[in-house]
């Protein structure tokens, strides 16, 4: 081996880029990022032979110094840093002062900025990946910044061969330009490539104009089937769309999270989506979504990865139980017949805003619009919207022989009798979301007239979710039971799961368990969940550990007992052919337009669907 040397600049620049400059795309990022931190509200991207040929980013943002041009290029040089107090709250989307010198070291780089409205008095420095070698001349340019990089990697071939397709490195192009038209609704945008415009997004002023510009990025699919959600607790703020479980995935390609502005990528994020998603979503989907966390910059590490896709909580854990419970409490507001809005409620915290909920395929009554004949009790006339949370002993008794050996039926609460055309407490023509059942077809539908058409449910299905839901509601009201075992169980751990287990010693008794430290790499099993009985224990507590190392927290033994009523849910719920009259169907349909979640059953499969007049129509061909 050589002596040590210390490495041309030229050489440092060209392997800080390979940090920075990955594809033609991560330049396309850094330049719009620096365009957006210098105040630009219209920003131009002209794309020639998918960024290998021509990339030029033009806005109309504050200009940069004459003066500053050269040093602009240099490495670590940034106007938006001065100290460590500002690397510790960073409010601008770029700060490290590289990307710019990285670029122009792989690069045929021409800066042209003007800080005054006179368009004579711009400047161009230019740089040809050489030793920091900069020119400056005069050149005419409006007030704001043009950013030329033409023939990227031509000094270094071995990078170039790893790039893809035109079409394949312009998609990647195509997907930055989106992510950050999501994160800046107020900066308009206009793509081309090889001339040809792709994308024309003017500023958005009005809720109206953000919804088109999610529409136009996501797909108005998205946005139809989206729900609303604003929710604050302290510091914190999440606002943003998330799509209904019917609208799930089968690749994570629509699920945008941002940070104070910023598009990231993070663990703890994706495990509080993917938790509050865990009742709802049908294996192997994925959820969608377009998210915004706002909290103090002091409070989020931004410098911890090289192209800023990560970041890092100060307190974790906080803001993962915050994500989860105001998503959660969203998704348990989509059911049918959902009010307008309501209040996404977080303990010990002045919340202002609410997920705007809107049902399924666009039925929905006005808040407070509460059916009088439904089998759950309301608590209070028509200024109420929510329903009260009944006894379980209560909402068993609505139809109680469905439900078996799930309770002891009582006399019913929605009238014995009902007929579809006029059920009990119905007001004048007042017509429920779900409306009421006609027919049951082949023991397995229930085929229900509403307002809109045709509604069908799947009865086993809907009645599995009402089942399942009271279930964890029964359950969560007395608790994680303990059960004492009669040989207790040792356990060998690492040390390092050891020593969680004693941080975390008052967290295992509300969990059902009861844990010993035995030896420095040992413990003693004495509790566990009584519902968990038959369960691999050892391989849980082992999990559980595993959950704590790496997030902080742990839904493991949650997830393990709900799976548990899941399945008990299921066995106990109405089976297919069972003949029920139209008064059991009926308030079938009243149980699910008052119970969370009943748009999926356990499984996450769809309990019901909407056929629209003009839907049937179609089918017959009236009105041509």
């Amino acid at each position: 081996m050589s002596r040590i040397h210390q490495l041309s600049p030229r050489l440092a620049n060209q392997i800080a880029a390979g940090e920075v400059v990955e594809r033609p795309a991560s330049v396309v990022k850094e330049l719009l990022e620096n365009s957006i931190d210098a105040g630009g509200r219209r920003i131009e991207i002209d794309i020639e032979g998918g960024g290998a040929k021509l990339i030029r980013v033009r806005d109309d943002g504050s200009g940069i110094e004459v003066d500053d041009l050269p040093l602009s290029l240099s490495r670590h040089a940034t106007s938006k840093i001065l100290d460590l107090d500002d690397l510790e709250q960073v409010a601008t989307l770029g700060f490290r002062g590289e990307a710019l010198a990285s670029i122009s070291s792989v690069s045929r780089l021409a800066l042209t900025s003007n800080i005054t409205d006179q368009p004579g008095n711009g400047w161009q420095a230019t740089c040809e990946g050489r030793e920091m070698s900069v020119t400056v001349t005069p050149s005419p340019h409006p007030r704001g910044t043009t950013v030329e990089v033409r023939d990227l990697f031509f000094n270094t071939p071995a990078r170039r061969k790893f790039l893809r397709a035109e079409k394949t490195e312009f998609g990647h192009i195509e997907e930055t330009v989106k992510r950050l038209a999501l994160s800046r609704f107020d900066v308009g945008f206009q793509l081309r490539h090889n001339g040809r415009a792709v994308h024309g997004l003017r500023p958005c002023d009005s809720d109206l104009e953000r919804q088109r510009r999610i529409a136009a990025m996501c797909g108005p699919a998205f946005l139809e089937q989206a729900v609303v959600i604003e929710s604050r607790a302290g510091e914190l703020r999440l606002w943003g769309w998330v799509a209904q479980p019917t609208f799930s995935r089968s690749q994570a390609d629509m699920q945008h999270f941002f940070v104070n502005g910023r598009a990231i990528r993070d663990r703890l994020v994706s495990h509080a989506v993917r938790q509050a998603f865990q009742d709802v979503l049908y294996h192997g989907r994925h959820p969608a979504f377009v998210l915004y966390l706002e909290l103090d910059p002091a409070n989020v590490d931004v410098n911890v990865h090289p192209t800023k896709h990560e970041v890092r909580f100060r307190d974790g854990r906080m803001v993962h139980d915050f994500l989860f419970r105001s998503l959660h409490r969203a998704l348990a507001e989509v059911r049918p017949g959902a009010p307008a809005a309501s209040v996404v409620a977080e303990p010990d915290s002045a919340v202002v805003g609410s997920p705007a909920v809107q049902a399924p395929l666009g039925l929905g009554v006005a808040a407070g619009g509460g059916w009088g004949g439904g089998t759950v009790p309301w608590s209070g006339g028509a200024g109420s919207a929510e329903p009260t949370p009944a006894a379980v002993r209560d909402q068993l008794s609505s139809y109680g022989a469905l439900y078996g050996n799930l309770g002891s039926p009582l006399p019913s609460q929605s009238g014995a009798g009902l007929s579809p055309a006029e059920p009990a407490g119905a007001a004048g023509n007042e017509v429920p979301p779900l409306g009421f059942a006609v027919a049951q077809l082949h023991g397995i539908y229930i085929l229900a007239e509403n307002s809109a058409g045709l509604v069908l449910v799947d009865m086993h299905a809907a009645h599995e979710r009402i089942v399942y839901e009271r279930m964890k509601a029964s359950w969560e009201g007395e608790g994680i039971r303990s059960q004492p075992l009669l040989v207790p169980r040792s356990l060998a751990v690492s040390q390092r799961e050891a020593d969680c287990a004693e941080q975390q010693a008052e967290l295992f008794p509300s969990l059902g368990f009861r844990i010993e430290r035995a030896g420095p790499e040992s413990l003693v099993i004495r509790e566990i969940p009584a519902l968990l009985r038959d369960a691999d224990v050892e391989q849980l507590v082992r999990d559980v550990l595993a959950d704590l190392l790496a997030d902080g927290a742990s839904a493991r033994v949650q997830e393990r007992i709900n799976e548990l009523l899941g399945t008990m849910a299921c066995h106990g719920s109405v089976r297919a052919n069972r003949r029920l009259t139209l008064p059991e169907m009926n308030a079938l349909l009243r149980d699910m337009e008052a119970t969370e979640r009943s748009g999926q059953c356990n499984h996450g499969r769809p309990t019901w669907v909407q056929l629209a007049l003009a839907d049937l129509d179609k089918l017959f061909l009236r009105g041509r």
